[in-house]
């Protein structure tokens, strides 16, 4: 991301969130305020935390467990596999509520930004060839809009598969995550690149996608300018 912001790092649960914003305490305090009704939630019906498929929510669901059962819908996956993307909108929303011009949250790869300048954001394919190569370079027009990873190589997530690295764009960041989990899991060999970037180009309100295993890169849909990371 540009160096001419300040980001930082906020810990809560086993989240780590990289947060640029005018109203850091905002962002943060709606963190912890989703994430605790999402646990009420989920204390109350536990198959929503465990589910690898889609669920039809109980009565009362909250907003952020609402946006992830219809992204979970939409994607034919498991309600969790949103929860990421899903935090960092809400969150990001509460500081665009409160009149910030600009906010960027990543939550472990997942990223929601409304940005008033240039924004050009890193993907890592952790492999040796595409190793901090490849970002993306976004406008202000381009925003608000979430860009969301998955890997069946890196991180704690769990993913079926064994993609470098899985990247959707999408208006909606619960869908954007969701998708990108089913993008990954959809790879295991070169082979597979090609069918599962025409799976997820078709759910609908994924604007595009990009997908790396080994030295094969897969796009689809309308992406950001791809760039280098490191000029």
């Amino acid at each position: 991301m540009n160096q001419e912001r300040t980001y930082r790092t906020f810990t809560y649960r086993e989240a780590v969130f990289r947060i640029c914003c005018e109203q850091f305490e905002t962002v943060t305090e709606e963190i912890v305020r989703q994430r605790r009704v999402l646990e009420d939630y989920i204390a109350r019906h536990g198959e929503f935390q465990t589910s690898l498929v889609p669920l039809e929510l109980h009565a009362g669901a909250p907003l952020v467990a609402q946006r992830m059962a219809r992204a979970a819908r939409r994607v034919g996956v498991g309600p969790m596999a949103a929860v990421a993307g899903a935090m960092a909108q809400c969150a990001a929303e509460a500081a665009l509520r409160a009149g910030v011009q600009e906010v960027i949250v990543e939550n472990g790869g997942d990223i929601y930004l409304k940005a008033t300048g240039p924004v050009t954001i890193g993907l890592d394919a952790g492999t040796a060839k595409l190793a901090d190569r490849l970002a993306f370079a976004l406008s202000a027009e381009e925003t608000p809009i979430s860009i969301c990873s998955s890997s069946g190589k890196m991180g704690h997530s769990m993913s079926l598969g064994r993609c470098d690295l899985a990247t959707v764009v999408a208006r909606d960041a619960a869908l954007a995550d969701a998708a990108a989990t089913m993008a990954a899991n959809l790879v295991t060999t070169v082979s597979d690149v090609d069918h599962a970037v025409e799976r997820i180009a078709d759910i609908e309100g994924i604007d595009g996608v990009l997908i790396v295993k080994d030295d094969r890169i897969g796009l689809a849909g309308q992406l950001p300018s791809l760039t280098k990371a490191h000029p």
